[in-house]
């Protein structure tokens, strides 16, 4: 019986000399160990990676079909990127950090080899983290449909002029807000653009949503975590001259006319990561943010 080829679809950061070493490393331990490496086409395809005996260049749509792992070389917006094209195929999506944070990322580049390893073992776990659908119209017309792994956003398009929006929850209205914008959320995202925003850390485990609004002129302008389950919109209040623009995890951008209104709703599609290690969640925290735990000395568990 013949056995199914392996295959990986490759991603790495086609402006980064670095990001271009590691990967043709990576493309010579997967060949030696019968694993095919793809390429999108228009990402490396031009690059001395393509060359590559191993490497096959894919031009379809969807370039992540028939792989088993989508591996990203870079920071979190390469890895989100990934995310994209490991979602469309259902596959999971494993990032080494190029960056700097790097938060969505399993690996660092030191451990580079050593993830290989796990790869060609198929040594990892998947695991699968929320996404959120967001669906913006414009007097009952849709102006446009998109998805987000960490946040949704909708934000002011020009600096002299705030927006003036109105969030509901569930079909009911919450604030009406003078602001920069608001930030809709997964735990996910909650370490990303949230969390500048002044918004809490979930943990991944957390099934919830977070709004946070963007420097808003209002009394109650607070972090808010609400039910998976919650639908969320933000009504663009019409009669203002404030446009806005809707990003999708800061990649994809739609301008917004005053009038417009935002959903936003769980979505029933995940991302799923590979995962390495089953440390703690609060290690990765420490590790990323660089946190103190100076004087910690560790208790047993009570029975233990």
């Amino acid at each position: 019986m013949t056995s199914t080829p392996r295959r990986v679809l490759l991603l790495a950061h086609p402006g980064r000399a670095e990001a271009l070493e590691v990967a043709l490393g990576v493309a010579d331990r997967l060949a030696e160990a019968g694993i095919e490496v793809r390429l999108p086409a228009g990402e490396l395809a031009d690059t001395i990676l393509a060359r590559h005996p191993a490497v096959a260049v894919h031009d379809g749509e969807d370039p992540a079909r028939d792989v088993e792992l989508v591996v990203v070389l870079g920071g979190d917006g390469t890895i989100l990127r990934g995310a994209e094209m490991a979602r469309s195929a259902n596959v999971p999506v494993l990032g080494v950090n190029l960056g700097h944070v790097g938060f969505l990322a399993e690996a660092e580049r030191e451990d580079v080899d050593a993830t290989v390893d796990h790869i060609v073992g198929r040594a990892y776990d998947v695991e699968e983290r929320m996404a959120l659908d967001v669906v913006a119209t414009h007097q009952g017309r849709e102006i446009s449909r998109s998805w987000a792994l960490n946040e949704v956003t909708v934000e002011k398009a020009s600096r002299e002029r705030m927006l003036v929006l109105t969030v509901e929850i569930d079909g009911r209205p919450l604030s009406t807000w003078g602001c920069d914008g608001v930030v809709m959320a997964t735990p996910t995202g909650s370490t990303a653009y949230a969390f500048s925003a002044g918004g809490p850390v979930v943990w991944p485990g957390v099934e919830a949503m977070l709004v946070v609004p963007i420097s808003a002129h209002a009394l109650f302008a607070r972090p808010l975590v609400v039910a998976p389950t919650s639908d969320l919109a933000v009504d663009l209040v019409p009669g203002t001259e404030g446009h806005g623009v809707l990003w999708c995890d800061g990649r994809r951008a739609v301008d917004l006319p005053p009038g417009a209104r935002i959903e936003v709703s769980r979505s029933a599609q995940p991302v799923r990561l590979a995962r390495l290690s089953r440390s703690p969640f609060t290690d990765r925290l420490v590790a990323k943010f660089d946190l103190s735990v100076h004087g910690w000395r560790g208790r047993s568990r009570a029975g233990s």
